[in-house]
């Protein structure tokens, strides 16, 4: 509880906290805090054409950022959340343009306790893999600590990532929707799901 206090004052100053998910380790910063989210991109090497994911804590806090939720979103939602899927949305225009540049945001309510817990304490974060692009996802705090050291403010060790995998990532704005990145959730599951 102390930890999870301490990272949330952390990221309500603006820092970066790194810390277990239910699929790989991320890296994030407050959503809605435009600052923040734009020091994720030197610290993993990451072009700021690339649109960073959202994590909330619960679908009820899906309207905090989706300009729009259609029937499969609620779906998928209902479906997979808290789970290894991230949902492509329009997103709300308070939304920064650190965050996404177009005028789509990918969302995930993440399967972990930690995360959840830290989400509940902080609001909505943007989070990426905690690792330099290009290189492997991290699944432990000590991988964590090779691949970003010095360039996070805070990093929450809750051991190794269940998961090891990156979220499969589906596209709601286009009908039908399109899977965007293969992942721990496969096509079928989501066909099924969607009544294809």
């Amino acid at each position: 509880p102390g930890a999870i206090h301490h990272a949330a004052d952390v990221l309500r100053h603006g820092g970066l906290v790194a810390f277990p998910t239910d699929t790989v380790y991320g890296v994030g910063a407050l959503a809605f805090n435009s600052e923040a989210v734009e020091r994720l991109y030197p610290v993993k090497g990451r072009s700021a054409e690339k649109a960073i994911a959202v994590l909330i804590a619960s679908p009820d806090h899906l309207p905090k950022v989706a300009a729009d939720m259609s029937a499969e979103v609620k779906l998928l939602a209902a479906a997979f959340w808290p789970g290894a899927l991230t949902l492509v949305v329009a997103k709300r225009i308070e939304v920064p343009k650190a965050v996404s540049p177009t005028g789509t945001v990918g969302v995930r309510v993440p399967d972990h306790p930690v995360t959840l817990t830290l989400l509940r304490a902080a609001g909505p974060l943007a989070v990426t893999s905690a690792n330099r692009s290009g290189e492997p996802n991290t699944t432990t705090a000590g991988e964590v600590l090779a691949a970003l050291g010095e360039r996070i403010d805070l990093l929450i060790d809750g051991g190794r990532c269940p998961g090891g995998v990156a979220s499969t990532v589906i596209d709601c704005t286009t009908h039908p929707p399109m899977v965007l990145r293969a992942g721990p959730i496969t096509e079928e599951m989501l066909r099924a799901v969607l009544g294809e």
